[in-house]
This record gives C-alpha cells, structure tokens and sequence, in this order.
C-alpha cells in the first residue's frame, strides 16, 4: 500500500517536471513562428518590390512610349514643339 502511494506520488512529480519542461520550449516556439512570420513578410515585400522594378526595367527596354515617358518626367526631357503640363501638388 504504501509502495502505491510512493509509485503515484513519483507519477505525479514526474509528470509535473514533464509538463515544467516543456513550457519553455513551448514559449521558444512561439517566438521563432512569430519571428519566421516577420522574415516571411519581408521577403513578400521584397519580391514585391522586385517585381516593381523588374517590369519598369523591361518598359524602359521593350517600349518607347513608356521611355519617353520616364524621361519627361523625371529628366525633364521632351521633343522641340510640344507643350508639357505639369500639376504639383499643393503640401
């Protein structure tokens, strides 16, 4: 009988140092899924970003209206004899 008592008291503390050691991991994953969440939506925006630029780099090389377009605007560069209008904005 009193083997039983000590076979369960033992029971118990070994599932209570189970369960203690256990939380710590626990709180340690819950970190790195929050830290792989972060580096997953950098990397979202990153490839977002490049693909930003990736079509404007291959506007700029396969079409000439969008060409001429860049360079009115941010070169301020355009044909003899036409009229540019420009709007800015009020800050």
């Amino acid at each position: 009988m009193v083997n039983a008592v000590l076979m369960s008291i033992f029971g118990l503390c070994l599932g209570g140092l189970t369960v203690a050691s256990a939380l710590p991991q626990k709180r340690k994953l819950a970190e790195k899924e929050q830290e792989l969440q972060r580096v997953l939506d950098q990397e979202r925006q990153v490839i977002a970003a490049k693909e930003d630029a990736q079509s404007a780099c291959d506007a700029i090389m396969e079409d000439p209206e969008y060409l001429e377009i860049h360079a009115v605007d941010r070169l301020n560069v355009h044909r003899p004899g036409t009229t540019i209008f420009r709007m800015e904005r009020e800050n």
